[in-house]
């Protein structure tokens, strides 16, 4: 199979991760990126000379695919847990803690979701209806908020449901799938009555491990990009950067790649390839020989946001944070409703003792704003935003002094969104792809957000476009020996 040469488009993790595969199967592969850097959203850079990430800082430990790949690269002794992951909410104007036996907000617990009172007497009172409700009709997909809402009302959704699920897709419970947004929940919906037991369901049947949630690397999630690319150098592959794809054409039994500016195009074949950029330019790519995939493609939204990242002196808090963090429900942080804008707060420096032992004279903090329909929010400028999280931290943790170093990362367009029929959506996508030799898609547009899930994609594509190479060649090999007979 050595002879055989994909491409594949788009170079972040899930790019990366199905060209090393690719690699390894024998596979001359070449990566285009058109950005002049590798590793889409995951990314570190320094600050107040610390390594801090300014996407995604952790992968979850649950799903067995990114811990794998960073085991085959040779780095599992340089995993790091988190100290804590101890979190809290505001609600109701005060920091408390999320109720425990909750998963993803659905309590599981009524005794301690009373005991946390993040929801009012009344909030309070009505989720126990759940217990004695009828089954609530379902037939295809519903959002979020309608079936929560219908089954343990609006106070959950809106205080406990909705802050997780912002701290994921920065998204709106109102078009958010309930299918693909809380696969696990809405699956033991299926079996259960009541919501709460569905959840009580999900939590007995989870690992009993009691291990870390959730890991990164010394040098920050951000640097697992740059160690898979090696990875594919040294299979042969090549990976370029400032490569950007603005045409693909089926060709001879292959694909033509057209790469770079109008004036100056260059044109590359491939054998095959694995699209493995967001919904938007993945449509554009696949409008003219895949056109089905392309309209199913483009109807896929995306949230933008950004991150602050705050280097405090350890002096400037009254008392240094106990937990990792806190989520700020929308109820609670919308600039139109009077609030400060941000929806999430992590304590880098006590969530990760790997970054507080480098330099325990610093705490390191990283604000979140912005949640999908808040384009006005994150018109204000780096000093605006920056401003924003310092009030923030005044308001809620007592912080005084300005921050030793600020950093703002803008996520444009940064974050699909799963919304209502998104899983039907995807499978149109797939089958429509499928009917195309040599072609695949991968990335964070079709079965999760988090990294675990994009190197699962990847490993689908890479799996497809190896079956499909090997197929062909030993038709290939079939009609050699026909003709030499």
């Amino acid at each position: 199979m050595s002879t055989s040469h994909a491409v594949v488009v788009g170079g972040g993790i899930a790019g990366l991760a199905a060209a090393r595969e690719l690699a390894r199967g024998g596979v001359r592969v070449t990566v285009l990126e058109g950005s002049p850097l590798i590793g889409g959203k995951l990314r570190v850079s320094e600050i107040a000379g610390l390594a801090v990430d300014e996407g995604a800082e952790s992968v979850l430990t649950r799903r067995p695919e990114a811990l794998d790949l960073v085991r085959d690269l040779g780095r599992g002794d340089d995993l790091r847990a988190p100290g804590t992951t101890s979190s809290a909410i505001l609600s109701r104007g005060a920091l408390r803690r999320f109720p425990a036996g909750q998963v993803m907000g659905v309590p599981s617990d009524l005794r301690a979701l009373a005991a946390s009172r993040v929801l009012s007497p009344a909030g309070l009172a009505r989720v126990p209806l759940d217990l004695v409700l009828p089954e609530t009709p379902r037939g295809g997909d519903v959002s979020v908020a309608a079936y929560v809402g219908a089954r343990l009302g609006r106070e959950v959704v809106d205080r406990l449901v909705e802050p997780l699920l912002g701290g994921v897709f920065a998204g709106r419970v109102e078009l958010l799938s309930f299918e693909t947004a809380l696969p696990a929940v809405a699956a033991a919906a299926r079996t259960h009555r009541s919501l709460i037991g569905a959840a009580q369901g999900v939590r007995g049947a989870s690992s009993k491990d009691s291990g870390p949630v959730f890991a990164t690397l010394p040098g920050g999630l951000g640097t697992l990009p740059g160690l898979v690319a090696d990875d594919v150098v040294a299979a042969g592959g090549t990976v370029r950067t400032g490569a950007t794809v603005r045409e693909l054409r089926r060709r001879d039994g292959g694909w033509r790649l057209t790469i770079g500016p109008t004036r100056a195009p260059e044109q590359l074949d491939a054998d095959a390839v694995v699209i493995a950029v967001p919904a938007a330019p993945a449509a554009r790519l696949l409008k003219a020989d895949v056109p089905a995939a392309a309209r199913e493609l483009a109807g896929i939204e995306y949230a933008s946001m950004a991150i602050v990242t705050l280097a405090y002196p350890a002096a400037a808090f009254p008392r240094l944070p106990k937990g990792s963090g806190y989520l700020v429900p929308a109820v609670e942080s919308d600039p139109e409703r009077g609030g400060r804008g941000v929806k999430a707060v992590t304590f880098s420096s006590v969530k990760w003792p790997h970054l507080r032992d480098r330099d325990p004279g610093l705490i390191v903090v990283r604000c979140s704003i912005g949640r999908f329909g808040e384009e006005r929010t994150l018109q204000r400028s780096d000093t605006e935003l920056a401003d924003v999280a310092v009030a923030e931290l005044a308001a809620t943790c007592g912080v005084t002094g300005p921050p030793v170093e600020t950093r703002v990362t803008r996520w444009g367009g940064g974050l699909p969104q799963y919304n209502v029929g998104h899983a039907d959506r995807v499978a149109r996508v797939r089958a429509a792809v499928a009917d195309q030799p040599g072609l695949a898609v991968a990335g964070a547009a079709y079965d999760g957000l988090g990294v675990p899930a994009c190197v699962a994609s990847a490993h689908a594509a890479a799996t497809r476009i190896l079956d499909d190479l090997r197929s062909r060649e030993g038709a290939d090999h079939g009609a050699e020996g026909t003709r030499a007979q």
